[in-house]
């Protein structure tokens, strides 16, 4: 019988092989410059459906990277998700920013520091430190725009008024004279070849102006300032005033009428709707002493005006009341009016009423 021999298996002795080096992500994208990563990004997140906006970057910084989008050619999946990660690891990391310059530091302040530090930082920076000018033009009120199509050449005037918002436009355009108006219409048919350069000049000129301008002691106009002051006046005070006024400066006087509301203008000034709230802003007590002392004075318009716009229980109980009322003293129905205007004004600055302008009604 023939032995069987056992061959010995020899297994071979496993061998750690390293695996083949893949480069990191870092040494993947070590070559890659700060402006190239950028625009991978840009890239990226325009291709993700991302809504960017780059127009408050400076035109140097905006030109930089249009022209890196336009070298750059194929980038694989792992430089991309490298990239990525690291965009996203340097946003995690970000505890608050900060404006980039003065102008943005004024911005984020604005309305939380004085007018008057605000304007010295702004005039120490520089007008261009200020963003773009047209900004602060379009900001203006119609009142601080009219002088500058007044001042300004017809040329000038018609780029502003190209720049402006076409609501405010068309304010500003009635406010100015018709022969202004028909010009500076005319000659923005004229601005199709002005060049972007020229009109930030102009914008930067203007916003110069705005700036060198003084600082105002006060807010309102002194028309305004006097007007609120008659407001509270005795009628007796107020007319007399008014009179002197006029033969003094006709035309400052006629600015005056313009700012004073007296109980006498809310016919031609309250709408009917707004009749009702007026009632309930003030005490009963006071409107109908106010009714009263009214009707005795000349001044049954403004009382009828009032009735005729309130639910006929209300109107009937009220003219029970100032019936009652009798003879009010002349101090006591002054101050009730005067605390009806102060009601209908203060509804006014809330919002809750619009008073009628003379070029509404007329």
């Amino acid at each position: 019988m023939s032995e069987t021999k056992q061959l010995a298996r020899i297994t071979p002795a496993k061998k750690e092989v390293p695996a083949p080096a893949v480069p990191s992500p870092q040494r993947r994208k070590s070559g890659l410059s700060r402006r190239q990563k950028a625009a991978i990004m840009v890239r990226f997140l325009l291709s993700e459906g991302a809504d960017l906006d780059f127009s408050a970057l400076p035109e140097a910084l905006q030109a930089e990277l249009t022209l890196q989008l336009g070298d750059m050619r194929l980038i694989d999946r792992e430089t991309l998700a490298s990239v990525v990660a690291e965009f996203a690891g340097q946003l995690e990391e970000i505890g608050v920013t900060f404006p980039h310059d003065l102008a943005g530091a004024l911005m984020m302040l604005d309305g939380r520091i004085h007018p008057r530090t605000a304007a010295r930082l702004r005039k120490q920076a520089g007008v261009r430190q200020y963003a773009d000018p047209w900004d602060r033009i379009r900001a203006l009120d119609c009142a601080a725009l009219v002088p500058i199509f007044e001042e300004e050449s017809t040329e000038v005037a018609a780029v502003v008024m190209s720049k402006l918002d076409v609501p405010r436009a068309a304010e500003v355009l009635a406010l100015l004279p018709g022969d202004k108006a028909r010009r500076i219409t005319y000659a923005m048919s004229l601005t199709g070849a002005v060049t972007p350069d020229a009109v930030d000049r102009i914008g930067l000129s203007l916003a110069a102006q705005l700036d060198a301008r003084p600082e105002r002691a006060f807010e309102d106009g002194p028309d305004k300032r006097v007007g609120a002051i008659l407001n509270y006046s005795p009628s007796a005070t107020r007319d007399e005033l008014l009179a002197a006024l006029e033969g003094d400066d006709a035309d400052f006087a006629a600015q005056v009428r313009k700012a004073i509301f007296t109980f006498a203008d809310i016919p031609a000034r309250i709408t009917p709707l707004d009749v009702p709230k007026i009632t309930r802003s003030v005490d009963q007590s006071v409107l109908v002493a106010a009714l009263a002392h009214a009707s005795a004075s000349g001044v049954q318009e403004a009382v009828d005006h009032i009735l005729s716009n309130l639910s006929g229980r209300m109107a009937d109980a009220l003219r029970e009341e100032i019936a009652e009322a009798g003879t009010i003293k002349p101090k006591s129905g002054e101050e009730a009016m005067s605390a009806v205007v102060s009601g209908i004004r203060q509804l006014e600055m809330s919002g809750e009423i619009t008073l009628i302008t003379e070029d509404e009604d007329g």
